[in-house]
């Protein structure tokens, strides 16, 4: 059975997986630090970290904690003694990397800290930060990025603490795939998985949705971010989607929409848009369909709970069970956005 570990009022590693993301402002301005998560938090983000990097941001996680509502992970490097100020600052879960926190002693000071306030501690590996006795042994490797993190979790749990979570991550995808399924198997700790410095929006997209995604549908991974040069909102947009597309959230109007081809005669793919822009942040787990003809459209959305298929006459609007009905095509959309607004009412 998987170790569940408490961050704020989540659980790691019960069956569901939580959507983190970074903020990229100062912490000690806690007033852009705030506004940064509030947003994050509209968003739907679960967990949000926090760079410490001096005292200053360090004390500021206090007063950030106080104005947000999800909780707070404090990422920190080369110093135990802000990892203890942070804990004691208020924040809910640590970040560390205890080959650079300071040796023994540091690890089992930071180890009691987070003992004493209940505070679960990620430790991680990627590329970058590979054991050197394991990348001497296997290379720039899955292999090595499992074993220095197994090690670094180890370096804990002598000092008697495992309220750990673990991540190995790497910018390359396969190679997070596979260290991900190693690690799996090694161990029951909750797992954080990504795929680091994805890039700008568009390929990190598609290299966190890949590597992302085949974790998930493996059922290996309990949070989750989407590493991106960019905005951390669309961060947190992108990972709902990959969780939507693996089938691990349900409560969304998901818009399936037909890739169009010549037989297409209505403005299919501007409809597509403006359905999906104006569902887009509703809670509910409706299916609509935007199809491009009448050829195919009702058959493949049959299970929808509201569709619409087009021509150049008349477009077919249909719901789950009922038979379809011709309507003007100039009249059609008004009547669809009527009806999906009567759909999303009752629901």
């Amino acid at each position: 059975m998987k170790k569940q570990v408490k961050v704020g009022d989540l659980t790691l590693g019960d069956g569901t997986v939580s959507v983190q993301s970074m903020t990229t402002v100062k912490t000690s301005d806690a007033q852009a630090c705030v506004a940064q998560i509030l947003r994050l938090e509209k968003a739907g983000c679960d967990i949000a970290r926090v760079s410490v990097l001096d005292e200053a941001d360090a004390r500021a996680i206090r007063e950030v904690r106080s104005h947000v509502h999800i909780p707070i992970v404090a990422d920190i490097h080369f110093s135990a003694r802000l990892a203890v100020l942070a804990m004691e600052s208020g924040a809910d879960k640590l970040r560390v990397n205890p080959g650079n926190i300071g040796g023994e002693e540091k690890i089992k000071l930071v180890a009691d800290c987070a003992k004493l306030h209940k505070i679960p501690i990620r430790v991680g590996a990627n590329t970058g930060s590979i054991e050197k006795e394991f990348y001497e042994r296997y290379g720039r490797s899955a292999k090595a990025l499992v074993a220095s993190v197994l090690k670094r979790a180890e370096q804990f749990e002598q000092c008697g603490f495992t309220d750990l979570v673990l991540s190995v991550k790497s910018s390359d995808v396969r190679m997070t795939v596979d260290a991900y399924t190693m690690l799996a198997e090694e161990t029951d700790y909750p797992l954080h998985i990504g795929v680091t410095e994805a890039g700008t929006y568009e390929n990190g997209i598609v290299k966190s949705s890949v590597g992302i995604g085949a974790l998930l549908l493996r059922g290996i991974g309990d949070t989750v971010r989407v590493s991106l040069s960019a905005d951390p909102v669309l961060e947190v947009r992108a990972a709902h989607r990959i969780l939507r597309s693996v089938g691990l959230e349900r409560n969304f109007v998901e818009v399936i929409a037909c890739p169009t081809c010549g037989r297409c005669e209505y403005d299919c793919m501007g409809l597509a848009s403006r359905v999906e822009e104006a569902v887009g942040g509703i809670a509910k787990p409706l299916k609509v369909a935007v199809m491009g003809c009448v050829v195919n459209g009702p058959g493949e959305a049959k299970e929808c709970d509201l569709g619409i298929a087009g021509g150049r006459e008349y477009c077919l609007i249909f719901g789950r069970g009922a038979e379809p009905e011709r309507v003007p095509t100039e009249l059609a959309e008004q009547e669809f956005f009527r009806r999906l607004t009567a759909l999303l009412d009752r629901s």
